[in-house]
């Protein structure tokens, strides 16, 4: 199978695993402590980006990469995304009442192509396949 498509598959399963992790703390947040909108989004954002960039790190584009200096970089992408699409996405949900569900979904669609571009073409576009696990040719 060609690595470019194997590695967007990948990419693709732990994107929706960390989609899980948003929606399900998102809905905890939202449902059960009736947060403000910001808030819930926020809190989930930051769960799903940790565990979506720690797998996707080893597994997807195996890069042998300095953590700080990848997570960094990940860090500069969310400066621009996460005000954006929290003062975008309270806007619709609290201003225009658009349901805050589909706010949401709509965010982390987005989330999920530009951070997979972002992270081809920036983090780890020289590092890919230099971890020990590609190394051993385990793709």
């Amino acid at each position: 199978m060609n690595k470019e498509l194997l590695r967007s598959i990948k990419f693709v399963l732990f994107s929706a695993s960390a989609g899980l992790i948003q929606i399900i703390a998102f809905s905890l947040l939202n449902e059960l402590l009736d947060a403000d909108y910001w808030v819930s989004y926020l809190t989930a954002l930051v769960l799903s980006v940790l565990w979506n960039f720690t797998l996707n790190r080893h597994f997807t584009f195996q890069s042998s990469n300095n953590v700080p200096k990848a997570m960094a970089l990940v860090a500069l992408f969310y400066l621009v995304f996460t005000p954006v699409s929290t003062i975008l996405g309270n806007y619709m949900a609290e201003s225009r009442g658009v349901n805050e569900y589909i706010v949401t979904i709509c965010n982390m669609l987005s989330n999920f192509v530009l951070e997979y571009l972002y992270d081809r073409f920036i983090v780890f576009r020289a590092t890919i396949d230099t971890n020990r696990r590609a190394m051993r040719g385990k793709g």
